[in-house]
């Protein structure tokens, strides 16, 4: 369906050149932010950007939601950034091949199906962590540097601000980079050049195998970096999709959509580059520039493999003060600045809002996305299990004749879900010696849901029978006494006997 939809684009004029003229413009947008991640992760400019266009040329064939756009992105700079530094260059290549492979493997045990219990609070965090990163990446380009970054710092900014307002056909980013480029060059500004950070040069990179020892020392260094890069790529590339599900009215393929990151970051991987993933905002102008199909990513990479090819000159001359007023509106613009307003602390629980404070602080700790994340859901898991864990309760009934047996009854009420965490404390609800000699638990409003309560269970119902009692479980719902006939030891111990 989705391979229909570029047919049919192939097919129409008009759409034909909306998703050229959008992917046009996304290539355009991806410029400033590529060298800035590039600078990220402690490689050349040139390492991003072809990183850029061989990642959305790949992504445009193989990959699972047409209009997203994935090249060289933040998370994953973030992530790789201490491998370059500590191991060097080689090293950074064979952590994207392995985050590749990883990735696929992912796809095919349907881990992308998981994502879908990493919650809100969890996400809200990554989404801010990741902001926190990418400002305090840009601070060592604004300590010990000419005074005239400062000024033109400011006034990227206000020109990305204001822009907006007048007209967003050409992305306010471009624009100001490409102003403030011609200004330090027509008046011979001494400021740092993206050519200073690392050669821009338009030689296309050529198909190789990292120069690392095949060992399980070189294993042991770069799989940890591989997992995060391949875990925050796909988060990050799942909650993009979802993005442009919610843009477009339709639907994608996680599990394809896994796939083709894999894939991506293999390929960008053999030929030196950094590794990447989707990319939220340059996905969000490709779709409402008109994108709709895989036609305006690849016309994204294409278009960007011609700017490099025949303008590394240009984009040599840009300012630095122009990426960093770039990045610091990126940062800006990531940040869910609602999530952190009084109004919104106050009517959250307390719970969800240290989650979300976890994930941030371990995350920006570590510079680490993966163990952000890690630790948010290993929070939200227990603060879920403590709120149902307490809603399991009993209730004991007075003593009764019930028609269905001989003298006196007791029944209890056990309501609530029980599991490892609320089922521990159902044997110190029952009155064993003080009970008639026939009781009944009735377990209508009680679901059972693993070996733990059943064990606890079979404790509850051989005291009883220690002491010469009979214990009736009545109510349980289908799935709840399979699992009980399953496990539940059928022999209760011997009453004791009475000397």
């Amino acid at each position: 369906m989705r391979g229909s939809s570029t047919i049919a684009a192939l097919r129409s004029p008009r759409q034909f050149r909306t998703e050229i003229f959008a992917g046009l413009v996304t290539a355009l947008a991806l410029i400033p932010e590529t060298i800035s991640f590039s600078l990220i992760a402690g490689v050349g400019p040139a390492v991003g950007l072809f990183t850029s266009f061989i990642f959305a040329m790949t992504i445009a064939v193989v990959g699972g939601r047409p209009a997203m756009v994935s090249a060289a992105a933040g998370s994953v700079a973030l992530v790789v950034a201490p491998v370059v530094r500590d191991h060097g260059v080689d090293y950074l290549i064979a952590t994207v091949i392995l985050a590749g492979l990883l990735q696929m493997v992912m796809a095919w045990l349907g881990v992308a199906k998981l994502m879908r219990f990493v919650p809100h609070s969890v996400m809200t965090g990554f989404v801010n962590a990741l902001a926190i990163l990418i400002f305090t990446a840009q601070l060592p380009h604004l300590i010990g540097v000419p005074w005239l970054v400062y000024p033109m710092v400011a006034a990227g900014l206000i020109m990305m601000v204001l822009l907006p307002k007048l007209t967003t056909t050409i992305p306010a980013p471009l624009i100001a980079t490409a102003i403030l480029t011609v200004v330090a060059v027509v008046f011979g500004f001494g400021v740092p050049r993206v050519g200073d950070e690392g050669t821009v040069s338009s030689a296309m990179p050529t198909l190789g195998i990292p120069g690392v020892p095949f060992t399980l020392e070189t294993l042991r260094i770069i799989f940890p970096y591989a997992i995060a890069v391949a875990l925050v790529g796909l988060l990050e590339s799942l909650i993009t999709a979802q993005l442009v599900d919610d843009l477009t009215d339709t639907t994608s393929d996680p599990k394809r959509e896994s796939w083709g990151q894999g894939v991506g970051n293999i390929v960008t991987g053999f030929f030196g580059g950094m590794g990447g993933c989707a990319m939220i905002g340059q996905t969000i102008m490709n779709v409402k520039t008109g994108g709709r199909t895989r036609i305006s990513t690849f016309v994204a990479g294409a278009a960007l493999l011609c700017m490099v090819a025949f303008g590394s000159d240009v984009l040599a001359a840009i300012p630095m003060a122009a990426l960093v007023a770039v990045m610091i509106m990126v940062a800006f613009a990531t940040m869910d600045w609602s999530s952190i307003s009084p109004k919104t602390l106050r009517r959250m629980p307390l719970g969800e809002s240290l989650v979300m404070a976890s994930t941030v602080v371990v995350t920006v700790v570590t510079h680490n996305l993966a163990y952000g994340v890690i630790v948010g859901v290993i929070g939200a898991m227990t603060i879920f299990v403590k709120r149902a864990a307490g809603r399991a309760s009993v209730e004991g009934v007075d003593h009764h004749d019930d028609e269905t047996a001989s003298g006196p009854v007791r029944t209890y009420r056990i309501t609530g879900n029980l599991f490892f965490a609320s089922s521990h404390g159902l044997t110190d609800q029952f009155d064993y010696t003080g009970d008639p000699d026939q009781v009944i638990i009735d377990f209508s409003g009680s679901h059972i849901w693993d070996a733990t309560t059943v064990a606890t269970l079979d404790g509850i119902r051989d005291r009883y029978h220690v002491l010469g009692k009979s214990v009736t479980f009545r109510g349980l719902n289908e799935a709840s006494e399979a699992l009980h006939s399953r496990l539940s030891d059928p022999t209760p111990t011997a009453p004791q006997t009475l000397g």
